[in-house]
């Protein structure tokens, strides 16, 4: 069994990847983040997620990550919301603000419907090359029959 070795994507240093995608001293400067942001917010649970990370230290993206892995629950902190993965306004479930999601579904649909009428013109252009086809075969054996009187 070989070794699986990479980079922590943290700090950089080479490690025994494992469990986990990041080195063991990472592993423990993530929990020690993730209590600094729990014992915060059980003091202020208004806090929003710009104050949350100012109070801590902790990145607003490590903090998104606490929320999206559901170890910071949103029910007891009102205030609390992260960004859209997309345009980066504030929301409170989800990867995507409803603007956003919106607008996805609307390119997906629109995608879905050029190649729909691609595969139509395709299928129009093989029936007029079949029909184009049959009448120059048509032809060509009314010419041989021609030819043979």
């Amino acid at each position: 069994m070989a070794l699986n070795i990479d980079y922590c994507p943290r700090c950089g240093k080479i490690f025994a990847k494992g469990i986990r995608d990041i080195c063991p001293a990472c592993v423990k400067t993530v929990e020690e983040e993730y209590e600094r942001c729990v014992e915060y917010l059980r003091k202020n649970n208004g806090a929003n997620i710009q104050e949350l990370s100012e109070a801590t230290e902790v990145s607003v993206k490590q903090i998104t990550k606490f929320i999206r892995e559901g170890r910071i629950s949103l029910a007891n902190a009102p205030n609390l919301m992260y960004p859209c993965e997309v345009c980066g306004i504030l929301i409170r479930e989800g990867l995507m603000c409803d603007r956003c999601r919106n607008r996805l579904r609307n390119d997906i649909r629109q995608a879905e419907e050029l190649e729909q009428r691609r595969k139509e013109a395709e299928q129009r252009m093989r029936e007029t090359l079949t029909y184009k086809s049959k009448e120059y075969e048509l032809r060509v054996q009314q010419q041989q029959r021609d030819y043979k009187k």
